[in-house]
């Protein structure tokens, strides 16, 4: 998020052009990505509970047969942002910057295969219970990340101004040493030795690998819902104008940022929750269950008031233009009130995963985010609802995924209730 954060920083400064191109190429890469990841990211639960276990062995064969899925996943990816033509045509982005957002995606095409190498290194680091040596990788990276960006968009020292395919070209330099720097240590540190994760990669095992897929495709799917509520947003925004998506572009990486803190509590809940049904101790995955969402829960408050107060200040920050700063103060009401629901579902997904449950809120995700959240602000934004005319907004896509996030924060924690309650009763029995 860190890099994302990055990028729409130094694309607003470039031009208003660029911001509007990073927007919705980067809408239409986080898609592809995190859909992907979301598969990768669905193995935590498995090599949790390998773990909790003692199963050390079998935790390095299930990591070895997840390459095969890796080595899949990469390939759909790649193809996807290399003929991104159809849902950019689809969704009647401006031709004047669908040449830029082609080339961007091009240059991201690049950095996939290492981005989702890399996550299945800091899945399992999660499911091992030691994230702290991603945690310091990450951020020793922006020391690459900051000043390659800077000089691929602005230019300098014999290399061309490039505006936000730059900032794409630095992602991809850096996610080619993140992979490197994790290959390196899961060969040499000591923490992976009782896991002989470092041997020659067996056959596919199929059953293995269709247990992977029927827990990380559904999984997946359900991030991907999630995502394209965004990416659909951004291109359908993009009809509006270049200040209506770059102002954009600001409330959705602000989102983004702030959905990283439920999100990293969802994740580490969920390594405990696994761990312990792993190790047979249902009522500590369930008191682990109780603690993620107290603490969850308290910092989404906190952080939606911290953004409401905070608003005009940070949408200055992200542009120097006045009119694209104002109308993101605007929209970042709206993120302060989306957050909540954001941390909620976050939160209910990922410890439904520990339990198998990924259908069901995959099903939710569907009709909540896409038919309230996408259909109903794009209702608003351009036909209207009801005695509300037309918004010709950005605002109305933020009010539709608000509302549909405020009723998956009821739909989700009763599919999570259902599930540890019918757990209970099995171990009863």
């Amino acid at each position: 998020m860190a890099f994302g954060i990055t990028d729409t920083i130094v694309a607003g400064r470039y031009s208003q052009q660029a911001l509007a191109a990073l927007s919705v190429g980067s809408a239409v890469y986080i898609t592809v990505f995190v859909a992907l990841m979301g598969v990768l990211q669905a193995l935590l639960p498995i090599w949790a509970e390998l773990h909790g276990g003692r199963r050390h062995e079998e935790v390095g064969r299930s990591v070895r047969q997840a390459l095969y899925l890796a080595v899949l996943a990469s390939v759909a990816g790649v193809f996807g942002l290399l003929f991104p033509n159809t849902l950019l045509q689809g969704t009647e982005v401006p031709p004047a910057l669908q040449d830029d957002v082609r080339q961007y995606l091009s240059v991201l095409a690049l950095a996939l295969p290492p981005a989702l190498l890399f996550r299945m290194y800091s899945t399992l680091n999660q499911s091992l219970g030691h994230p702290q040596l991603v945690t310091w990788l990450q951020l020793a990276s922006m020391l690459v990340k900051v000043p390659l960006t800077i000089w691929f968009a602005f230019g300098g020292a014999g290399v061309p101004a490039m505006g936000a395919v730059g900032c794409a070209w630095a992602t991809v330099v850096v996610n080619y040493l993140f992979v490197a720097i994790a290959l390196w240590m899961v060969r040499t540190s000591a923490l992976y030795a009782p896991y002989a994760v470092w041997r020659p990669p067996e056959p596919p095992h199929w059953r293995t690998i269709a247990e992977f897929a029927r827990l990380g495709i559904p999984a997946g799917l359900a991030i991907m819902v999630e995502v394209t509520s965004f990416t659909l947003m951004s291109l359908f925004i993009a009809r509006q104008g270049t200040l209506a998506s770059a102002a954009h572009q600001i409330a959705a990486n602000l989102a983004a940022v702030m959905y990283m803190v439920p999100l990293s509590i969802a994740i580490a809940t969920s390594a405990r929750v696994s761990y312990w049904l792993g190790a047979g101790e249902a009522k500590k995955a369930r008191g682990s269950i109780r603690t993620g969402f107290r603490i969850g829960l308290t910092l989404a408050v906190v952080m939606g008031c911290a953004m409401m107060l905070a608003r005009s200040g940070l949408a200055s920050l992200y542009s120097s233009d006045r009119q694209v700063a104002a109308v993101a103060t605007g929209l970042l009401a709206w993120v302060a009130v989306y957050h909540f629901g954001d941390a909620m579902q976050a939160l209910c997904v990922f410890m439904l995963r520990s339990y198998r449950v990924t259908v069901a809120p995959l099903v939710a995700y569907c009709i909540l985010l896409w038919g309230v959240g996408v259909l109903g602000g794009y209702q608003l934004a351009y036909r209207g609802v009801g005695t509300w005319p037309a918004l010709q907004s950005p605002a109305a896509f933020w009010i539709g995924s608000s509302f549909a996030l405020a009723v998956l924060a009821i739909v989700l924690p009763l599919i999570l209730w259902r599930a540890v309650r019918d757990s209970r009763i099995t171990v009863a029995a």
